[in-house]
């Protein structure tokens, strides 16, 4: 068989798993590119080719596991994130495109300060595979980042990545901000927000695959958003902003949580390229210490 014939029964498979037909084109692609270790102008050129030896073996496998709908990042062990490949695995979230809203509102924020300000002390909180810490550690000069989770199993991939990436992250175990000291003048965080009886109807991807710890955060999965915004006022040097990643239907519930909160007011939603609120901007309003943003 040529290589793209192995590639078609590859995407009938995954269709036939109830994978949609465009991601199962794009996944049987970069499948075989992690078999074959070529680029995709490699693999565009050689369609036609007869599969080299040893690739229907290594290929196989691989569909097999998409198959059975385990995460194709966790398959090729990679996922990026903001033009960076960061490892993943099973235990740890897989990032998503829609996260890097945050990293953009910290930019643009860390823009509007003051010339000659210290360098922004930042605070990751459930930072999973490290993706914003480690983002935001090497996009903001001189920044100190901080970052929190409760997996051991995610510290160690995130402690890989920055490793990897170069980038100088302080990750300590714990929940939320009880294990790092502030004040920090930008808080930021991907937390689990999934309303617990909503976690059976999710994809076979996300439900039977990624941490539930990750994903669930209580009955109408605002528990860890209440917690965060409970603890961050205190936390938080004058002028400082809170950034979190909110749920799909949460806009209204997030927005009661602020308005009850003391020390910090909700500025705005932003909403996600498919027009869904999805990170909540939040100042603090309390004298706090630390130069103002």
């Amino acid at each position: 068989m040529t290589i793209h014939e192995q590639l078609r029964a590859a995407r009938e498979r995954l269709v036939a798993a109830g994978i949609p037909p465009v991601e199962a084109v794009l996944d049987a692609e970069l499948l075989a590119r992690h078999a074959l270790g070529w680029d995709r102008v490699a693999l565009v050129a050689r369609l036609p080719d007869p599969a080299p030896d040893g690739f229907p073996e290594a290929y196989a496998p691989l569909v097999a596991r998409r198959s059975a709908r385990e995460p194709l990042a966790y398959i090729i062990g990679v996922q990026e994130f903001w033009g960076r490949p960061f490892h993943v695995g099973p235990g740890v979230l897989i990032p998503r495109p829609e996260t890097e809203l945050i990293v953009e509102e910290a930019l643009g924020w860390a823009g509007t300060r003051a010339p000659g300000a210290d360098g922004v002390r930042v605070l990751d909180i459930g930072t999973g595979s490290g993706c914003l810490a480690i983002t935001l550690a090497l996009e903001l000069t001189g920044a100190r980042v901080g970052a929190t989770d409760v997996s051991g199993a995610a510290l160690a991939i995130a402690r890989t990545n920055a490793e990897r990436l170069g980038a100088t992250v302080d990750f300590q175990p714990g929940a939320c901000l009880a294990a790092c000291a502030g004040p920090f003048d930008l808080i930021v965080s991907n937390p689990p927000y999934v309303a617990a009886p909503a976690h059976a109807g999710l994809a076979p991807e996300v439900r039977e695959h990624e941490p539930v710890t990750a994903l669930v955060a209580g009955e109408d999965g605002l528990d860890v958003i209440r917690e965060i915004v409970g603890g961050a006022a205190p936390a938080m040097a004058r002028g400082g902003r809170l950034l979190v990643e909110v749920g799909h239907d949460q806009a209204a519930a997030v927005t009661k949580i602020l308005a009850d909160a003391e020390g910090l007011r909700l500025l705005c939603i932003r909403e996600d390229l498919q027009g869904i609120p999805r990170v909540a901007v939040i100042a603090s309003t309390r004298p706090g210490t630390g130069s103002p943003g």
